[in-house]
């Protein structure tokens, strides 16, 4: 079984903010075992990645996961910003997709949809994740 992760760099974040992509960029793959080994090997030319979240024994493939989280969220094209180096599973978020997948959380569970929301970097993963899984 696999074990899908979501995954940011913090100087692929700041690149992303300075050419105007957002700072909003999350790696997401799908490996065997442990993704801290993947990770450490880097992406995109960058070797700070840090690991947000991951899910195992999940049964999809890396051309799944990318395939379903485009039709929902933009892709980063590799070939538009040569700096990512041919990196096809980088994406970026906007904060609005995932405050209505919170908002939509809440009220299937019938909790307050009113009280605020402050997004932090686990709240984009988990959004991810469960766009990839569908």
């Amino acid at each position: 079984m696999a074990t899908i992760f979501v995954a940011r760099s913090a100087n692929l974040s700041q690149w992303g903010s300075d050419v105007g992509l957002g700072k909003n960029l999350f790696k997401v793959g799908v490996c065997d075992g442990d993704p801290a080994a993947v990770l450490a090997e880097g992406f995109a030319g960058e070797k700070d990645w840090t690991l947000v979240k991951k899910q195992a024994d999940v049964e999809v493939t890396e051309e799944e996961v990318r395939e379903r989280l485009s039709k929902r969220q933009k892709r980063v094209d590799p070939t538009y910003y040569p700096r990512i180096k041919g990196e096809e599973t980088l994406f970026k978020v906007a904060d609005a997709d995932v405050q209505r997948h919170i908002v939509l959380a809440r009220a299937m569970e019938g909790e307050s949809e009113r009280a605020a929301i402050k997004l932090k970097v686990a709240d984009f993963a988990t959004y991810l994740i469960s766009n990839a899984l569908r």
